[in-house]
């Protein structure tokens, strides 16, 4: 009768050595990967990756963007169309303004910003204005000689020049004797421009398209005929004073000579609150400006 034949016992050590051929394919195939991932620059299969500047917190539409609102990530930007859109530093972003409500995190490209609040929709717009604590807005008049021609824009910091003659702070009867003396002297700087009037001609969006926008939706021409500005309640006094007796121009500060953006808090021992302004006549400016001893 015939008997089948016992089955084969394994050999000892058969299965580990499969274990261990299993183990090396394993780790052929992650260093694979990651080899991959390096030579395509860090960003896998999604390409490249690129330093880019992303929104550090939410920020609302028509917020002027300040150096708090950004940061930057490493991110994956495809195409150079994409590219060109967004910003690799944040200096480049600072003083935009947001024509839509960015996220937190999200990454900002030019079709998000303005460089002029009057390109904005105003239908979302805050009550209010970006004031710092202590700070006021005032609206000083401008044109094309005594505004730089048109170039100030929303965010730019100006200076403010007086010229006007020695005679008005003359004592007694404020007859000089003489050749009449004028003397123009800077009187303020660093004064953040945050709006501009009505008469403003077309604004270019940050995209730099070229194009020019109103709010009304066709192109208009000519200068602008205000500029709003931000100061103490103390130095509006002075300037409404020069405004009205002597002659007053503008100059637009470099870029890279513009103040940070005003402290939560107004920092001048002199003019803490609003209230601390107490009015002020020719003597109080001859003593805070010595035209009469230049």
């Amino acid at each position: 009768m015939a008997v089948a034949p016992a089955a084969a016992r394994p050999r000892p050590g058969g299965g580990r050595l499969f274990i261990i051929v299993g183990v090396l394919l394993a780790a052929l195939a992650f260093g694979g990967v990651f080899l991959l991932g390096n030579v395509g620059g860090g960003g896998g299969l999604g390409g490249p990756t690129n330093t880019v500047v992303i929104a550090k917190q939410s920020i609302p539409l028509r917020h002027q963007i300040t150096v708090a609102d950004l940061e930057t990530a490493k991110a994956s930007v495809n195409g150079n169309a994409t590219l060109g859109n967004v910003y690799t530093n944040p200096t480049d972003v600072v003083n935009k303004i947001a024509e839509i409500n960015i996220s937190k995190g999200a990454l900002i490209t030019s079709d998000m910003l303005a460089t002029d609040l009057n390109v904005v929709p105003a239908g979302a717009a805050p009550a209010y204005l970006p004031l710092a604590k202590g700070y006021v807005a005032m609206t000083i008049p401008t044109g094309e000689q005594q505004g730089v021609a048109g170039h100030i824009s929303i965010g730019d910091y100006i200076t403010v020049l007086a010229s006007v003659g020695v005679q008005i702070f003359a004592s007694g009867t404020g007859q000089q004797t003489g050749p009449a003396k004028y003397v123009t002297k800077t009187v303020f700087t660093n004064l953040r421009v945050i709006g501009l009037g009505p008469a403003s001609s077309g604004v270019t969006s940050a995209a730099g398209s070229g194009g020019t926008t109103s709010s009304g939706g066709a192109t208009t021409t000519g200068v602008t005929s205000s500029l709003t500005v931000e100061l103490t309640q103390c130095n509006a006094e002075f300037l409404t004073w020069f405004l009205a007796n002597t002659t007053v121009r503008y100059t637009l500060e470099s870029y890279k000579d513009y103040a940070a953006a005003p402290p939560a808090d107004n920092d001048d021992p002199a003019c803490l609150q609003i209230t601390s302004a107490g009015g002020v006549s020719n003597k109080q400016v001859d003593a805070k400006f010595h035209f009469s001893t230049l």
